[in-house]
């Protein structure tokens, strides 16, 4: 069997990946809060994790992987949109806007994830159909000691948990002294983070030991995987931006609830997305969503080709050269693999670079040389390992344009040239091709052109 290593971020090295039951492989990937639209640092964890998934089941078999990604729809954001709903007059309870409302972001979200080619995972709970099951994690780590109840708020006690901090690699002690954290009157500690709190009239709230209220983020991501994939599971995967709070309190609220689990034995983080070499933000005005770039007529096929050029876990920039790249590629292997069939499997080569700590960009590689050799089979069914060149995504390329006659006069200017050894008039020919967005391909087997990404038809006409 095919030996994966995978860095993890627990342990900062690169390991031979053991499934705790190789029948039975289990993993969770932190899922969007559905307050709006995905923007593109959203959508790298979701295709990269959707390519580890696909190797799994390449090497363990299908029915043999579970994998869960989760919708935080419990969140300040949803229940201001929400509040401002039932303020305009929008009938229904808030409960009811806010279901409403987290009902259409996850449809926006699907469809989004669906364009890029990303499979559906085997379970998307959302939180607020687990808040029972969230209630009695938070009772039995109050019980256990781990937690205490404070002013209608109960807070995890980080003290109570000697490895807390394993996860970043720091200490408690320095967390406190570089960061900022809520300093509530009711901690016990600055570090202590909220399980549940409180909620007035004007807040979505359930019932609970301690009144009514909700849950902290936190706490709905252990309570969840725990229901669907145990105390212990093989791999918790997300962004290096949920490594700190997020994942380090997950770890300790699910390993005190459950001490004989490890909860998530391997963690992987992906890193941050730039865009032309910058961060990503709305005051630099280089801020948008997979919808937009969608809308701009970016196929999802390469938007999902470019995040997965560089390694997951290395700084990933977008820019607009990169994309038109990735287009004039995909372009040139859908022509090559036109109505075949793929191989049976995926070259060994590409298999190899992912099992090398998910190497998406080493497989792209590899996907270059079989492309180069002329080997379409392989193209195709390696290819479709990454979820490119899969038969729901080609809906962006149409009918190829037929260029044979165009390549036929070419060959025949060629052979003309080589006699009288006077190539302008192929190099004029070549020109206007070439204004029209069509790449010439000649070699000593003959001509071949192919339709570009700036294909422009009406120019052939001048040819």
């Amino acid at each position: 069997m095919v030996e994966i290593r995978l860095t993890n971020t627990k342990t900062r090295g690169k390991e031979v990946f053991r499934p705790i039951d190789p029948q039975n492989l289990r993993i969770y990937l932190c899922g969007p809060t559905v307050y709006d639209r995905a923007h593109l640092g959203n959508a790298r964890p979701v295709v990269v994790f959707d390519v580890l998934v696909r190797l799994l089941r390449q090497i363990y078999g299908a029915r043999h992987v579970t994998y869960v990604r989760n919708f935080t729809d419990v969140d300040d954001k949803i229940n201001a949109t929400a509040l401002a709903r039932k303020e305009a007059g929008a009938p229904g309870t808030l409960e009811e806007l806010i279901r409403e409302r987290t009902a259409e972001t996850i449809g926006w979200y699907h469809a989004d994830m669906d364009a890029l080619g990303a499979a559906r995972p085997d379970h998307e709970p959302r939180a607020t159909d687990f808040i029972p099951q969230m209630v009695k994690m938070i009772q039995g780590l109050v019980e256990k000691g781990h937690a205490y109840e404070a002013s209608g708020h109960v807070l995890f006690d980080v003290r109570s948990y000697p490895e807390y901090g394993r996860l970043s690699g720091r200490s408690v002690d320095d967390m406190i002294a570089g960061a900022r954290v809520e300093v509530a009157p009711f901690k016990r500690d600055p570090m202590d983070f909220v399980l549940w709190k409180p909620s007035d009239a004007g807040l979505p709230g359930w019932e609970s030991p301690w009144g009514r209220g909700r849950p902290g983020w936190h706490i709905e991501c252990s309570a969840m995987a725990y229901e669907l994939l145990g105390e212990s599971f093989d791999i918790h995967a997300g962004g290096i931006d949920l490594q700190f709070p997020h994942h380090e309190n997950e770890i300790a609220q699910s390993c005190c609830a459950h001490p004989h689990g490890e909860f998530a034995r391997t963690w992987l983080h992906n890193e941050m997305l730039q865009v032309e070499g910058k961060k990503m933000s709305k005051s630099l005005g280089n801020f948008f969503t997979v919808r937009d770039l969608l809308d701009q007529g970016i196929p999802g096929e390469v938007i999902r080709f470019v995040l997965l050029s560089t390694h997951y876990r290395k700084p990933m920039d977008w820019t607009a050269e990169k994309a038109r790249e990735a287009e004039a590629v995909l372009r040139k292997w859908r022509g090559l693999v036109a109505g075949i069939d793929p191989a049976p499997s995926p070259a060994p080569a590409v298999i190899a670079a992912l099992a090398d700590d998910l190497n998406s960009a080493g497989a792209i590689a590899a996907l270059h040389e079989l492309a180069g050799q002329g080997d379409a089979p392989g193209l195709l069914a390696s290819a479709r390992l990454l979820g490119l060149l899969t038969p729901e995504l080609d809906v962006w390329i149409g009918a190829a344009p037929d260029l044979s006659a165009l390549a036929e006069r070419m060959t025949a200017l060629r052979a003309e040239a080589k006699a009288s050894k006077d190539f302008s008039a192929v190099d004029a020919m070549k020109r206007k091709l070439t204004e029209a967005g069509v790449e010439v391909r000649m070699s000593a087997a003959g001509v071949e052109l192919l339709a570009g990404p700036d294909f422009d038809a009406a120019k052939l006409g001048q040819v």
